[in-house]
């Protein structure tokens, strides 16, 4: 398991360029992480450049590869540019069009396969052997881990967590599907709290009913893959890989307390009240976690308060319009 000092390592590393990211009020014991206001908007940058900066010289002199349906592609772009390395991102053909233009726009180059997640990984694998590339995985690395869980950090020193709190106090909702930001969140407020003595809150991960490799792999306890067909089912883009990486699923069974999923209007339901309700321009994977919040309370633990991760805001402006005129209340969910 990483050790909380190198957590706290990956903190400083990051320090300067992802930001700490604010939580905003949804109700009265509801709050909202909001990784929306990322330089890239979302949460992966914290991940991508924790890796990319221990990178020695001459690894970045031939450059890095990686494969993502767009949130990890801008991070590792983003982290590239700023250390000065060239980037390839391989991509499914179906990411939407604003995480391709944003991602092109801070200079990687980008390189197309069909939609399954195993694709884009066999391509990235295959030009970094071609290339002398440096492959930075969008979730099954302890570096990418150790960069996400500095959002776990930032949320216990935001609702001034000390020797005092108890579990019951808080419950922390991420989104989850190949694992790094649910392992590195739980990794982080389990380990902080164990080095400080203190209680942690618990920490469950969300994700879509129709992609939920990450719950049956959790109530199995045996990591399970999905078909492409199936996962690729849910609205939400960021959600679809098909199964947990290996060091994202050692860290989940360690650390996290539990795995939910939601349907896709419940899905939908969330995603608009976040976009009517609050000033946040949150993307479907990001939602997942109010949805859980709003419509699974029986299936979570009681707590005081509850922090909802919204992990990214890149939505596509089509989509935004659609959600925003369907009903604020259907009838269903």
């Amino acid at each position: 398991m990483i050790p909380y000092s190198t957590l706290e390592e990956a903190h400083q590393r990051i320090h300067g360029v992802a930001i700490e990211t604010p939580l905003t009020r949804f109700r009265d014991n509801l709050l909202l992480k909001d990784e929306s206001k990322q330089p890239i908007g979302a949460f992966k940058l914290r991940g991508a450049y924790n890796m990319v900066a221990q990178l020695t010289a001459d690894q970045l002199q031939h450059g890095v590869i990686t494969f993502s349906s767009g949130n990890h592609a801008q991070g590792v772009a983003y982290a590239a540019r700023a250390l000065g390395a060239k980037a390839v991102i391989v991509m499914p053909s179906n990411s939407p069009q604003v995480k391709i233009d944003a991602t092109r726009a801070l200079g990687a180059e980008v390189v197309f396969v069909g939609p399954a997640s195993l694709e884009r990984k066999l391509k990235a694998e295959a030009l970094a052997r071609e290339h002398g590339y440096t492959i930075i995985p969008p979730y099954d690395d302890e570096r990418i881990i150790a960069g996400q869980a500095t959002c776990g950090l930032e949320i216990l020193k935001q609702l001034g967590w000390n020797e005092q709190s108890r579990s019951e106090d808080a419950l922390i909702l991420s989104p989850v599907s190949g694992g790094g930001l649910l392992s590195g969140v739980s990794t982080g407020i389990k380990q902080m709290c164990a080095a400080r003595q203190w209680q942690a809150p618990p920490v469950w991960g969300v994700e879509p009913e129709l992609a939920a490799d990450a719950a049956e792999s959790f109530r199995t306890r045996t990591l399970v893959e999905w078909p492409a067909e199936k996962t690729t089912r849910t609205l939400a883009d960021g959600l679809r890989t098909q199964s947990l990486g290996q060091k994202n699923f050692e860290h989940i069974l360690r650390f996290t307390d539990g795995i939910v999923t939601v349907s896709e209007a419940e899905l939908r339901l969330a995603l608009g009240r976040i976009l009517r309700e609050t000033s946040i321009v949150a993307e479907p994977s990001g939602a997942v976690t109010l949805a859980a919040a709003l419509f699974h309370g029986s299936q979570l633990p009681t707590a005081r308060r509850i922090v909802a991760i919204v992990s990214g805001g890149n939505i596509d402006p089509q989509l935004r319009a659609e959600i925003l005129a369907e009903p604020a209340t259907p009838t269903t969910v």
